[in-house]
């Protein structure tokens, strides 16, 4: 008898990890190579050649679910955490699940809608047309467009239509923009206290078309230099690209207003004259920046490459603000649908908006997904 009941609750127990199984995805990748920079300014240079990590793609591990609500409606959650291979470490600032955990609600006919950290839809929307897929270091989009650097925000309610007639559109906005900050000046219990981000996008995919246009404001808390009336970073992006099959061409323009978005996580400890680790307030301030790029697809290899241009109207965010310039060439060979190998390298001059500092970035690396 004791046998028999033994057995049957291992068979119950199968049976209840069979159908959570059904719904629940384990999912991962892994990015590592060598690579060598050599960063010159002010006269002064440094370089280093070493092992690199997460260049064509973070490296993450994740768990992506769903469960049906009846009526078309899903519950969904994503929970994605990202590492180092080169030595183990979580990154994001040592969160668990730091590139996203979200849960919500999705429809076919009505879209999904989600809480949580999770990326901005500038990012989102722009990865299918940069060359380099928002990713790649210096070679990345996010260089020169600075919101669609895979911006992360916490605290994030972002609701997302349903692809209709090839059309998506999104908006989102953050409450408070990066949890580890402890400093009173961005973080606080009112709302106006903390850093708030919202965000916004359009996106429109047809065949071979793919067109998408975002915003994205950033709000400081009150508490920062000049309170209410504190400069506010805006910045809007529009581009798209076009598959020709032997080729694909993307390009892209935005501008950037009062400031700049340096990082991925929006707030570290201010320096006093309102600059952090991923922003830069600086009211008045206005740039430009363009993007053009081609993708050649040569069976399993491709070659892909971007100019990027940013010019800024005034001096007000570094005190000298220079044109810059990046130049980038990207290859893959694919060795299976889940592994391939890359290389890259990217110049880029007056970087960063600093005149005459040049940045020479060059790596090689495999990627594996599972």
């Amino acid at each position: 008898m004791k046998k028999t009941l033994l057995a049957v609750a291992l068979l119950t127990g199968f049976a209840g990890a069979a159908q959570a199984a059904d719904s629940v995805t384990l999912y991962g990748l892994i990015d590592a190579g060598v690579g060598y920079e050599k960063v010159k300014f002010d006269g002064a240079s440094q370089s280093r050649f070493g092992g690199v990590q997460g260049v064509s793609s973070g490296s993450r591990f994740g768990l992506r679910g769903t469960e049906d609500l009846g009526d078309g409606l899903r519950a969904v959650f994503t929970l994605e955490g990202g590492f180092g291979p080169m030595n183990g470490k979580s990154l994001q600032s040592n969160r668990l699940f730091g590139r996203q955990a979200t849960v919500g609600l999705d429809s076919d006919s009505w879209g999904r809608l989600e809480f949580g950290r999770q990326t901005n839809l500038a990012s989102k929307y722009f990865g299918s047309i940069d060359p380099f897929s928002i990713s790649y270091n210096t070679a990345n989009m996010g260089t020169t467009f600075g919101s669609a650097n895979t911006m992360r925000l916490d605290n994030m309610v972002l609701y997302q239509t349903p692809s209709l007639g090839g059309f998506k559109v999104g908006v989102g906005y953050s409450f408070s923009a990066d949890d580890t900050v402890s400093d009173s000046s961005q973080t606080g219990f009112a709302t106006g206290n903390n850093n708030r981000v919202l965000t916004a996008g359009v996106q429109y995919v047809n065949g071979p078309l793919n067109l998408a246009a975002a915003y994205d404001r950033f709000n400081p808390s009150n508490n920062q230099v000049g309170g209410k009336n504190a400069a506010r970073i805006q910045e809007y992006i529009v581009g798209g690209s076009y598959d020709f099959e032997v080729v694909k061409l993307a390009a892209a323009f935005g501008q950037t207003r009062d400031g700049w978005f340096i990082g991925q996580n929006m707030g570290t400890t201010p320096d006093g004259m309102n600059t952090f680790g991923s922003f830069k307030l600086a009211d008045g301030f206005r740039a430009n920046s363009y993007m053009i790029g081609a993708t050649v697809p040569l069976g399993r290899h491709a070659v892909f490459g971007s100019w990027q241009r940013a010019t800024a109207s005034n001096d007000k965010l570094t005190g000298d603000d220079a044109t810059f310039n990046v130049y980038s060439l990207g290859y893959t060979y694919d060795f299976t649908k889940r592994t391939n190998l890359y290389a890259y390298a990217s110049y880029g001059d007056n970087y960063a908006f600093q005149r005459d500092a040049t940045d020479t970035a060059v790596a090689i690396g495999v990627r594996h997904r599972f």
